[in-house]
């Protein structure tokens, strides 16, 4: 169960590292004549990123969105995941057979009314099953039943982390991050509240 949160939380923490990477921008830029009249004619063009076209391709196939976000690196992670739960659910699923199996043959082969006395699977059991009792083996199976129930959850958590970060990566994309942004402190006078103080003024663009 710790391996599943940790890699949870590894899921989040690397999204969030992710965001610092600013989005790529093809810039054209226009030379102008020698003319002093002219100006240099700068033009930037940013590709825009859909949130539902992220989360849309994530959902039919893991990692598609990470792919059309660029986030390749992401991939490995999404698909080292699923493959991790997937197996161990299918290992559950074996093992709840199993337990299943020597628990219906170990009351078939009991007198009755519990039981037939049919030991055609009694026979086929492993010698671990004919020591252990029948309670015994009826309680390793709910376990188990529940332990397949805990790792189909957790397979379809991470699908649905995996369509959530490709829709917030996308998002986060399309906000402006250039170096035009500025967040700066200034020393001013407030006529409302008739004070001195330290005013916080958010500049965009130029």
């Amino acid at each position: 169960m710790k391996f599943f949160y940790l890699l949870i939380s590894l899921f989040f923490l690397s999204n969030a590292y992710s965001q610092n990477v600013p989005a790529e921008k093809t810039v054209t830029i226009k030379d102008s004549s020698s003319s002093k009249k002219s100006k240099p004619d700068t033009t930037a063009k940013q590709k825009v990123y859909s949130p539902k076209v992220a989360a849309r391709r994530s959902a039919i196939i893991p990692g598609w969105g990470q792919a059309y976000n660029k986030k390749y690196w992401k991939i490995p992670i999404i698909y080292g995941g699923l493959g991790v739960t997937g197996v161990i659910f299918f290992n559950n699923i074996k093992l709840y057979k199993e337990y299943k199996f020597a628990y219906s043959a170990r009351i078939k082969a009991e007198p009755p009314p519990q039981g037939s006395l049919d030991s055609t699977d009694y026979n086929e059991l492993d010698n671990i099953y004919k020591v252990l009792s029948p309670n015994s083996i009826r309680s390793a199976r709910d376990e188990v039943r529940r332990y397949v129930d805990y790792s189909a959850l957790f397979f379809i958590v991470l699908w649905g982390l995996n369509v959530v970060d490709a829709a917030v990566d996308a998002h986060l994309k399309n906000f402006d991050i250039s170096p035009d942004l500025s967040l700066q402190l200034r020393p001013g006078y407030s006529e409302l509240a008739q004070t001195n103080g330290v005013s916080l003024i958010l500049k965009i663009g130029k």
